[in-house]
């Protein structure tokens, strides 16, 4: 029971998505043929959103619920990253999805994203199996 607030924000957060039209495969598509802003602005808004949180936990020094510290590591760049990014633009083109609307997808009834769900599951573990080589 403890853990229920992540399955509330997780609703809020899919309702937030479907009236957003976020995970509308044709708004999706939009975006890729730079046909509407609608997409960029939400993903911008998300950025911003993102850099000011972390800005005031830096400054701050805001800590967890359970009192630990919030830390931040530098991450290196590595050349398989830009093949990574590649291989996930080019399958959120082609589904019409990316990992954080696929359960809202699934929730709305589009029920043929189960397989985008599937292949992200399997994409992952390649990942986690290859990514130590």
């Amino acid at each position: 029971m403890k853990n229920i607030k992540y399955l509330v924000v997780g609703i809020v957060f899919g309702i937030v998505f479907v009236k957003a039209e976020i995970i509308s495969w044709f708004r999706i598509q939009e975006m890729f043929q730079l046909t509407s802003f609608h997409m960029y602005g939400v993903i911008g808004t998300a950025v911003v959103v993102g850099m000011v949180s972390i800005f005031f936990i830096k400054r701050f020094k805001i800590k967890t619920f359970s009192g630990e510290a919030i830390t931040f590591e530098d991450k290196k760049f590595k050349k398989g990253q830009i093949i990574g990014g590649l291989i996930f633009g080019i399958g959120w083109a082609i589904t019409g999805a990316c990992p954080g609307p696929l359960f809202a997808q699934i929730g709305s009834g589009f029920g043929v994203v189960s397989i985008t769900l599937l292949s992200a599951i399997a994409g992952t573990w390649v990942y986690g199996k290859f990514s130590k080589i």
